[in-house]
């Protein structure tokens, strides 16, 4: 039966989609596999980690109906291999599917689709948020980098999701920073929702959403978010925990403020770290009238030290951060002046975005 015929890329887009979240080794070798769906004139094609699926697709041809999986990565490796021109086909033949391209052919291994697991249709109340891709892509690049990796407070590796009026928020933290962004949706909303996304559901999401002002549809159940955009559906579990309450931790009365230019304090920054000690990454803001010295330093009493001329005439200031928490924000904000707001050696800092309370960035200070 014949299942796909037509140009390469037409196949290997919809592909390519779904088969960032196959696992290269699984303890079920199904989830290895892509779902291959036709009905009639679409071609379906949908893959899963338990914890979350991407559902996409493309046109067929013929009127048949027909169902089976074939393992994802190495039908995605063939059509890559293959020139970009070609024409290909697909075609299911005694439980193997035969791939041909010119003269080449290649037949493959199939399990069958009843035995694929899709994820439960969602229950309970929906709410329903919609906005341009570009506007939520945007957002999870200010804050996802301050996620968690694989902390024990396991509500921490993922991403909060506020929805409340006609806003929408999001919030990060690995409990040493915090990361804040919001933006407006096209609707408001009644009430106030809060779902927390997974930390492999907002790095994916983030690899798939397009920079462009095409909608988005995000709908959130007690129990899972499922984001339509394009041809894509893509569903994800939440997580289910209590997250901080990250409006008392970004602090409220910090008297120094200077501005300084991102990529000259990003540049001083990474020659400083260059001499930091490698366990602790810490570097030394020594704030003083006019001036923002940088300073670092290592078991090997090597001594880095960058000097930034200001606009500050407060009280002097001697305070330390890890480098990297400075390093990541300033990496991820695509503006020429940031904003640091500070008390005293003891308390966190604040990062901005000048005349703009859509962005903000907490890092804790540490001992040096």
């Amino acid at each position: 039966m014949l299942l796909y015929k037509g140009l390469r890329d037409r196949f290997l887009t919809p592909l390519q989609s779904v088969c960032g979240i196959v696992e290269k080794r699984h303890t079920l070798p199904i989830l290895s596999n892509v779902l291959i769906e036709k009905a009639g004139d679409r071609l379906m094609l949908l893959a899963t980690d338990i914890e979350m699926q991407i559902r996409t697709g493309t046109t067929s041809v013929g009127t048949d109906a027909a169902a089976i999986t074939v393992a994802a990565r190495k039908l995605q490796d063939i059509l890559r291999s293959l020139p970009e021109d070609s024409e290909v086909s697909l075609s299911l033949d005694d439980r193997k599917l035969q791939l041909k391209a010119g003269k080449s052919r290649f037949n493959l291994q199939t399990l069958p689709a009843e035995d694929f697991p899709r994820m439960a249709a969602p229950s309970g109340p929906a709410s329903v948020l919609k906005m341009t891709q570009r506007q939520l892509k945007r957002l999870l690049a200010l804050v996802q980098y301050a996620m968690a990796q694989q902390d024990i407070r396991y509500y921490l590796n993922g991403l909060l999701l506020v929805a409340q009026g006609g806003e929408i928020k999001l919030v990060a933290t690995d409990g040493h920073r915090l990361a804040y962004a919001s933006e407006n949706v096209a609707e408001a909303l009644e009430g106030r929702i809060e779902a927390i996304l997974p930390r492999k559901t907002v790095l994916e999401l983030s690899r798939q959403l397009a920079d462009n002002d095409e909608a988005l549809e995000i709908c959130l159940t007690p129990m899972q978010a499922r984001f339509s955009f394009g041809n894509v559906e893509f569903v994800s579990k939440l997580i289910d925990g209590k997250f901080p309450d990250f409006e008392r931790v970004i602090p409220q009365h910090l008297n120094k403020s200077i501005r300084l230019e991102r990529a000259v304090f990003l540049h001083a920054l990474q020659r400083a770290a260059i001499l930091t000690n490698e366990k602790f990454r810490g570097v030394r803001l020594v704030l003083s009238s006019g001036s923002l010295k940088i300073i670092s330093s290592n078991a090997e009493n090597e001594e880095a030290q960058e000097e930034l001329e200001i606009d500050y005439a407060g009280d002097g200031l001697d305070v330390g951060f890890n480098v990297n928490y400075l390093l990541d924000v300033l990496g991820n904000i695509a503006v020429d002046t940031i904003e640091i707001r500070l008390a005293d050696g003891n308390s966190s800092a604040l990062i901005m975005l000048p005349d703009n309370e859509r962005f903000k960035y907490v890092v804790m200070p540490m001992r040096i």
